[in-house]
């Protein structure tokens, strides 16, 4: 007959109380404060927009090679290029991305945005 541990249930329910209230804390952070961490990660999928067309299409550089003209802080910033169209598109995961776009004469230029 096997023995049952009474001890080990009770074990369970301190660390499940400690880990909800891990992420409801959590949870009110990210709600108190995404106004500015959006803002933030608009901001910088825009500039990384821009830097990456102008460099790629005005400079001729290759898109891994734009990436050191980033800020200190823009690592999560993914880029893509679209030769067709001749745009790059900058993505800050799960919140923003933007796209710039070269016309001659012009320069690069930023999709307006829509919110």
């Amino acid at each position: 007959m096997a023995t049952v541990n009474p001890a080990a249930p009770g074990r369970r329910r301190p660390l499940r109380r400690v880990l909800l209230a891990i992420a409801l804390i959590a949870a009110g952070l990210v709600a108190w404060y995404w106004k500015p961490i959006n803002g933030y990660a608009i901001t910088g999928a825009s500039v990384g927009a821009r830097v990456a067309c102008s460099c790629h299409y005005l400079g001729g550089r290759s898109l891994s090679d734009c990436r050191k003209d980033f800020e200190p802080g823009m690592e999560l910033i993914t880029l893509s290029a679209d030769e067709d169209a001749k745009s790059v598109t900058a993505r800050f995961p799960l919140l923003a991305r933007q796209t710039a776009t070269y016309r001659a004469g012009e320069g690069c230029r930023l999709e307006a945005w829509h919110d």
